[in-house]
């Protein structure tokens, strides 16, 4: 079965930098999409970081010019620098795969990993 698995969360204090990475297992014909989400308390799940089969990457306004991501071939990682405490949240690591050619792709979400940014 497909499972991914988040790591690198922890305190860091603001103005700081934190990288995470995800590594995905399984047996998996194509992965069309890896993407970074992340959940605050009494706030809806947001994207953060997508990253494509084109290779093109996304952002949205409030983490571009401080967040990126990057992939290899299991793993999808997210470079997080200069925080700020409202990037505290538990982030998921997300990929929309396909396991074989003959099934439709599916979604798939990591447990998460808590990230707190206090000084």
């Amino acid at each position: 079965q497909v499972q991914l698995a988040e790591s690198g969360g922890g305190l860091v204090q603001p103005g700081g930098s934190l990288r995470l990475s995800c590594t995905i297992s399984g047996s998996i014909n194509h992965i069309a999409t890896m993407a970074w989400y992340r959940q605050a308390p009494g706030k809806q799940r947001e994207s953060v970081a997508m990253f494509t089969q084109s290779a093109s990457e996304s952002y949205p306004d409030f983490v571009k010019g401080r967040f990126t991501i990057s992939r290899a071939e299991n793993t999808v990682s997210l470079q997080m620098t200069n925080l700020k405490p409202e990037d505290t949240a538990i982030y998921f690591c997300y990929a929309l795969i396909r396991v074989s050619a003959n099934l439709p792709y599916s979604n798939y979400w990591g447990q998460g990993t808590q990230v707190t940014v206090s000084s």
